[in-house]
């Protein structure tokens, strides 16, 4: 079934990196995935957590830089995504594929929202 859009961002980034955790709760656990694991976990709720304080209205100047490293956790969530070992277990393979085409567009709305802003 495909992921219903949700066109707040805000509850968007909230609900990827929530979908990220969810999926990682599924994977084995060895020596390479907990690496990996503990990267994309920090780097998928760093893009909510940011986009969340990015919307606390401290000024254009703190705005540019929180909506860069929103962008930049999105394409290191990407990275950390693409590492992570499924094991041949298809729905975690097709979850994975979900959540890097996620981080993708996501990149994509935070380099709109700077060029907009003029950074």
């Amino acid at each position: 079934m495909p992921e219903e859009r949700i066109y707040d961002l805000e509850a968007r980034t909230e609900r990827f990196s929530l979908r990220v955790r969810d999926f990682c709760l599924e994977l084995r656990v060895d020596v390479f995935n907990r690496v990996y694991i503990s990267q994309v976990l920090r780097s998928a709720g760093s893009v909510a957590a940011n986009y969340i304080e990015a919307n606390d209205n401290l000024g254009d100047k703190d705005l540019k830089h929180k909506i860069k490293i929103c962008k930049k956790e999105s394409k290191e969530t990407k990275l950390w995504m693409k590492h992570l070992l499924v094991y041949d277990r298809i729905e975690l393979e097709d979850e994975r594929q979900a959540l890097v085409q996620e981080s993708e567009e996501l990149m994509k709305i935070f380099a709109a929202i700077l060029r907009k802003l003029g950074g």
